[in-house]
């Protein structure tokens, strides 16, 4: 297995997809190479030194699975890991289900595998536990951290949830992102924020993960269930054979015997997977995107 850490390649706002959305790079498939290595495009994952990084778990499965080497590149964000695979610079990436419709809509990279969602809450607000907050209500007038503005857990399904409880960002309450799920616990640690918007799963998983004792916060709120919690993402000129291998080898990855050692990639590895999945099963993300500011439509 090799790392490569990939920069930016160019900032990359979802503006800014959507105006490359009509210049594909990617050609015809090529001939099957049997003997090439699969390239992933990964964000940072797991910030652990005494656990496994999930993205080298991730790499070592997927050796086992399907035989051949695995090549990783980090790149900084989730627009970035779209852009290195819609320009042909990697194979795959793996990602949530909001920045995998992002994707999908640009109609420049397929989805090879999705992972279907299942009814469970996605998002939570977190405030300290001594906080008078008791309600998403009561966030109104307050000063509330999200992770970036790519993030479904961190971005996407809270100011949905805000939005239903009739609190409107930038008019009812402050936003700030912190650059991660990270820096939204660190900011309410320090009193910068009222609350942190992140991922129940994260909640769930504690320290590392979740720096907070249980005794030290709440939950305020929680956000819908989303129809497809992730997808792994292929660049449009992957030869059959390929797309294949790496299809059978996702199924193979993901199984309940790996989610310990899969850490954040954990869950998926007990949802449901559609090979191929049609783009229309993205759409029951168009309504939440647009509560967010983005409308899937412009990223056709």
């Amino acid at each position: 297995m090799r790392r490569f850490t990939l920069p930016a390649v160019g900032v990359l706002g979802v503006a800014a997809l959507a105006l490359t959305g009509c210049q594909s790079t990617a050609g015809e498939p090529a001939a099957a190479d049997p003997n090439a290595p699969i390239t992933i495009a990964t964000i940072p994952v797991g910030e652990d030194p005494t656990a496994e990084n999930p993205v080298e778990v991730f790499a070592e499965l997927l050796e086992e699975a399907t035989g051949r080497d695995v090549e990783i590149t980090d790149v900084p964000d989730y627009l970035s890991v779209v852009e290195a695979i819609r320009a042909d610079h990697v194979d795959i990436g793996i990602m949530s289900g909001f920045p995998s419709a992002l994707a999908v809509n640009t109609g420049e990279v397929d989805a090879l595998v999705a992972f279907q969602g299942d009814d469970a809450p996605v998002s939570t607000c977190v405030v300290l536990d001594d906080s008078p907050i008791q309600e998403v209500e009561d966030l109104a007038g307050k000063t509330v951290a999200f992770a970036d503005q790519a993030s479904s857990s961190g971005y996407f399904m809270p100011v949905y949830m805000l939005h239903e409880a009739g609190l409107e960002r930038d008019v009812d309450y402050d936003a700030i992102f912190a650059g991660g799920h990270e820096g939204s616990f660190a900011a309410l640690a320090q009193g910068q924020v009222d609350a942190a918007c992140t991922a129940v799963m994260l909640t769930q998983l504690g320290k590392p993960m979740f720096p907070f004792e249980d005794g030290e916060w709440r939950a305020v709120g929680e956000s819908p269930a989303m129809p497809i919690a992730g997808a792994v993402l292929g660049r449009q000129s992957l030869d059959a054979e390929t797309r294949k291998v790496i299809q059978d080898g996702i199924a193979e990855v993901f199984s309940p015997e790996n989610a310990e050692r899969l850490g954040a990639y954990g869950s998926f590895a007990a949802a449901p997977q559609t090979v191929d999945p049609k783009a229309e099963e993205f759409a029951g993300f168009a309504e939440i995107a647009a509560v967010a500011g983005v409308e899937l439509k412009d990223l056709k």
